[in-house]
């Protein structure tokens, strides 16, 4: 495991919202917050007090391409969320790790980990 994070959760679900930071909580990261809008978290972006972002690509009805984007241009790691039944990533993100809704620990775990360990180098 890697040392303790903070990981931004961008999630427009509470329940889900609420899952994942349990999850992450029981990794031994902190989460530095919740966004439920692409406006909201623009702001945590801006602040930039975190390690790693995790992006639900849907934020009711509303693309998180200008999250990921803002993210990219700060050297911010993210991950990206879908339920799936969305279009893929315009090609700039890609290559993005992506997380399958539901989230499970199992799912969640080696792509947190794998992302910060890169994210080290």
């Amino acid at each position: 495991m890697t040392e303790p994070r903070s990981i931004l959760i961008v999630e427009d679900e509470p329940l889900i919202a609420m899952m994942l930071e349990d999850f992450i909580q029981s990794l031994g990261h902190r989460v530095s917050g919740n966004c439920d809008s692409v406006r909201t978290a623009l702001k945590e972006v801006e602040k930039g007090d975190f390690d790693l972002a995790i992006l639900d690509v849907n934020l009711k009805g509303e693309s998180v391409w200008p999250v990921a984007a803002a993210l990219r241009g700060r050297g911010t790691p993210f991950v990206l969320a879908t339920g799936g039944h969305v279009d893929p990533p315009p090609a700039e993100f890609a290559n993005v790790p992506t997380i399958e809704k539901p989230y499970t620990i199992d799912r969640v775990t080696p792509i947190i980990e794998a992302v910060l360990a890169g994210a080290d180098q």
